[in-house]
């Protein structure tokens, strides 16, 4: 008998054989997507790619797959799926003659050259400033769901987009890309097949009433039927007041139209001490999905997932919080805006995501980086017996250098973290043990991360460092890319990036 290939039985078995072989010689042979920031169902900060290079150089080409020109400053990260790479930057190097000035990006690069597929331009908002910081740009990373790309813009919209662009047409029901990305005032500009198609639009300041702070931040959280996003609600100019003290920190649309189905009912908006920066996460506690939210007053809260279906009445409920915890519990809870500027003493706030590993909640925290107390920590939480009700309780408490703006890689049972103290810290996930620490030249604002039996990290000085993960510091790779690095490292399909203010390195380890 002859195999579907015509090969006999025992040819059949060498070629088998063969390729399994060249499975685990070849980097990107187990390869994966990474349609979001971090991983699904944890959060965490790792990957299982393996392959990954441990050293690499711009000048020479060496393990560089391919760079791509990004604007003037980044701050958000890659993610990859279906073929494409989409990341959040500023236009400090326009792509289309038409659309000049300071906009908020999102490229679209293919994933093999990382050549222009499409792009959405999306106009400053011109309130003030601190609306939406000059030269900022896209600053939230894209979630990547089915054939669908969901993003906040720097306008404080939730966007859903068609992945091909306009190549494909307008998929409607939005057919006003060429009025959304034209400044006020400015005539409208017809689309090209080199722009998003937009197929709806949540406007969270006009729906909301959000008063959002410095730029719209934060990963979309898409679970089930829902999306989970951050508002960026926060201070106004004067930072001494909240103006939108009843928006909520946490929203969420329905997937398919952008209708609002649900809200947080916390009444978090007078206790933000300066905005509200932390995204969503999600993770199986004991059995029961949660939705874990870092509030802009310092607080990690624990809700129940929306309830699938309309809101009965068509109007929006409010999320069930099932725990929360304060890492912080002694400091200012009431009129917190007198503590701006107080190095000393001041409510705590969150910029990182919370991670779950092994039953147990990550979370950094502690005084604002600009406006706060110089005191962090970087904290593990226990949630309540049976995943619901009672009371969360500190596992450990394992202070840092300073100010983080990390969310934490736990990899290896280990916890690697940086501050903006310059200094990079490993930790035992269960005990809090310190192992060892590495100072650096550069504030750390990117989170590390942990995969190939290694954690990246990346410094505001430009260097990019390789270690060991494991308890004995031992670095393996260290570059320097003249530049800041304010994005975690991503791997896909075999494929490092790394992003830059201004540039986008796909690495990857080249044949002999």
């Amino acid at each position: 008998m002859r195999y579907k290939t015509g090969l006999s039985p025992r040819r059949s078995l060498w070629v088998r054989l063969f390729l399994c072989a060249l499975g685990a010689i070849l980097p990107n042979a187990a390869g994966a997507d990474r349609p979001q920031w971090g991983e699904y169902g944890t959060h965490n900060m790792t990957s299982q790619e393996k392959g990954l290079v441990e050293s690499f150089d711009p000048a020479t080409g060496k393990n560089v797959k391919w760079v791509a020109r990004l604007g003037t400053e980044t701050y958000a990260t890659p993610v990859v799926a279906g073929g494409r790479v989409y990341l959040g930057t500023n236009n400090g190097a326009p792509r289309d003659p038409r659309r000049q000035g300071d906009r908020g990006i999102l490229l679209c690069l293919g994933e093999k050259n990382g050549q222009l597929l499409w792009q959405l331009a999306v106009p400053k908002l011109t309130t003030s400033i601190y609306w939406d910081w000059p030269n900022a740009g896209i600053c939230s990373p894209a979630t990547v769901e089915g054939n669908r790309v969901y993003l906040v813009s720097n306008r404080g919209e939730v966007l859903c987009l068609d992945p091909p662009g306009m190549a494909d047409g307008n998929g409607g029901p939005f057919r006003e890309e060429g009025r959304h990305a034209a400044p006020e005032g400015a005539p409208p500009v017809e689309p090209s097949e080199r722009d998003a198609d937009i197929l709806w639009l949540f406007d969270m300041v006009k729906e909301l009433g959000v008063r959002q702070h410095d730029s719209a931040h934060g990963s979309i959280l898409a679970y089930g039927s829902r999306l989970y996003v951050n508002t960026s609600n926060g201070v106004d100019d004067s930072h001494r007041r909240i103006a939108s003290p009843e928006a909520p920190s946490l929203a969420v649309l329905d997937r398919e139209t952008g209708r609002l189905v649900a809200r947080d009912a916390e009444r978090i908006g007078p206790r933000i001490f300066h905005s509200t920066w932390s995204s969503p996460g999600l993770a199986m506690v004991q059995g029961n999905p949660l939705v874990f939210f870092a509030g802009g007053d310092g607080i990690v809260y624990a809700f129940q997932p929306a309830a699938p279906g309309k809101p009965p009445g068509g109007t929006p409920s409010s999320l069930t919080k099932v725990w929360q915890f304060d890492g912080d519990p002694a400091s200012p809870k009431t009129e917190v805006h007198r503590f701006i500027g107080n190095r000393k003493e001041s409510p705590s706030n969150i910029k990182s995501m919370p991670v779950f590993h092994k039953g147990r909640l990550y979370v950094t925290l502690g005084g604002d980086q600009w406006w706060g107390k110089n005191q962090a920590w970087l904290q593990c939480i226990e949630p309540p017996s049976g995943g619901s009700g009672g009371t969360a309780k500190e596992v450990f408490s394992y202070p840092l250098e300073r100010h983080s703006m990390c969310t934490p890689a736990i990899y290896n049972d280990l916890v690697f973290v940086g501050d903006s103290g310059r200094r990079i810290h490993c930790l035992d996930a269960a005990t809090g043990k310190p192992y060892w620490t590495h100072d650096v030249r550069g504030e750390i604002w990117a989170s590390p991360l942990g995969a190939d039996e290694k954690v990246y990290f990346a410094t505001r000085q430009g260097e990019f460092l390789v270690f060991a993960a494991s308890r004995e510091k031992r670095l393996i790779g260290q570059t320097d890319l003249g530049g800041p690095v304010n994005s975690t490292p991503v791997a896909a399909n075999g494929v490092l990036y790394v992003a830059t203010a201004t540039h986008l390195y796909a690495l990857q380890k080249k044949a002999p």
